[in-house]
């Protein structure tokens, strides 16, 4: 909304600093001070709030340390998250912007699921929540309608970087990078020199015209990494400030990416997809930075809140949607390594036990407990030790992911 104000008192009436709001950096540093502060100050009322209304966590007995004493702790934190991006995020990005409108979709969508999968839980005293095959659907779901956007929209395209002996000249004397703005189904591989993968492809074997039909393996791909990211952020969850703080990393790391790809001097510069307009999303990136690490004040050792599943599966699914949208979503085992970890160790534990059950009659564990968190625990780990030995991982990932730009 600002930015409209501001852009027209610019035009109409020249007053002085009124441009600065058109600088994405001005807006993204904007915004992440102003989520930071509304998450900080007013996370407060908002755990006070859910206090009243004895919106506490039911922690089920897992025989983990200190587990029992987290039990009355507030939940549904989540919504001090969503609430702190969502703010600036209104008031300062170009609400008209295709990838600004497909982040608010996904943050209400993911936060309406999280929101009663906790409510379930809570009020209605059902442990389990919202039943696993609702929380699929809504998931799928979200992945359906994403991926439909980004490949049937108009607005949404990838300019190429032309080869040097067809670059030109303008009348201005600047050279022209750069071709057509056009749609494609085309995605960034990590470490590789040729790093653009075509996913339309994948259906060469049809002959000629199968790229017509390239968007039903895009839809698929989209809808897989969503489902799968946003579980893997719900099952981090499960210690005082893992799942906040390692996202708070990763997010801040696709700010950068998010930035480079919408910056056509960058791209050219390090050689990368030039998405235009997908600068913008570092507005709303670096707003949700910011409420990650004004929710993680209090969610740190001992938490004071917790996000249950209203910020978890908004977490997961905004990284995921953001990944993809700037065609780094090959990247996120290495960058959101953490959340696939988590992931895979329970696959793992799950797929192990019912097949070492199946064949010797007696179930046996590769882990201690699964997702792997727990596990450290029954190793007998502090809880605040697991996570900032999880967040120098994280931290770790998130260097390898920025050099990969250039280490090819």
């Amino acid at each position: 909304m600002l930015y409209y104000l501001f852009e027209y008192l610019d035009a109409n009436f020249q007053i002085p600093g009124a441009g600065v709001f058109q600088f994405i950096t001005f807006r993204a540093a904007a915004a992440f001070i102003l989520s930071l502060l509304i998450s900080t100050i007013y996370g407060r009322r908002i755990i006070n709030f859910l206090r009243k209304q004895q919106v506490g966590e039911t922690v089920r007995d897992l025989g983990l340390a200190g587990q029992q004493q987290k039990s009355g702790t507030p939940t549904m934190g989540g919504i001090i998250i969503i609430l702190s991006t969502l703010i600036p995020v209104l008031l300062l990005a170009k609400l008209d912007n295709i990838y600004i409108i497909i982040l608010l979709i996904t943050t209400i969508w993911m936060g309406l699921i999280g929101f009663l999968d906790d409510y379930i839980k809570v009020f209605k005293k059902d442990k389990g929540g919202l039943s696993g095959k609702f929380k699929i659907l809504g998931q799928v779901g979200l992945g359906l309608i994403v991926g439909s956007i980004l490949y049937f929209n108009e607005n949404v395209t990838i300019k190429e970087q032309l080869p040097a002996d067809q670059q030109t000249m303008t009348d201005n004397g600047r050279r022209v990078l750069f071709g057509d703005a056009h749609q494609s189904t085309k995605t960034t591989v990590p470490f590789l020199k040729d790093n653009e993968l075509d996913y339309s492809k994948a259906l060469s074997f049809l002959g000629d015209g199968y790229e017509r039909y390239g968007w039903i393996i895009f839809i698929l791909i989209v809808t897989f990494i969503v489902t799968g990211i946003s579980n893997g952020a719900n099952l981090t969850d499960g210690i005082d400030g893992l799942a906040a703080g390692s996202s708070a990393i990763i997010v801040i790391t696709l700010a950068i990416f998010a930035w480079v790809s919408g910056n056509i001097i960058f791209a050219d510069y390090l050689d990368v997809m030039y998405i235009p307009d997908s600068g913008e999303m570092t507005v709303y990136i670096l707003a949700f930075a910011g409420a990650l690490i004004g929710f993680l004040w209090y969610n740190t050792y001992p938490a004071q809140v917790f996000m249950g599943d209203t910020g978890s599966l908004t977490i997961g699914g905004i990284i995921a949607v953001i990944a993809i949208a700037i065609r780094k979503e090959l990247l996120l085992p290495i960058l959101a390594g953490i959340f696939v970890i988590e992931n895979l160790s329970v696959i793992m534990q799950v797929s192990w036990f019912k097949y070492t059950r199946k064949k010797f009659g007696v179930g046996k564990r590769i882990f201690k407990m699964s997702p792997l968190h727990h596990h450290y625990q029954k190793l007998n780990f502090h809880e605040s030790k697991i996570v900032v030995r999880f967040w120098i991982v994280g931290i770790l990932l998130a260097v390898l992911s920025i050099v990969t730009l250039k280490l090819r």
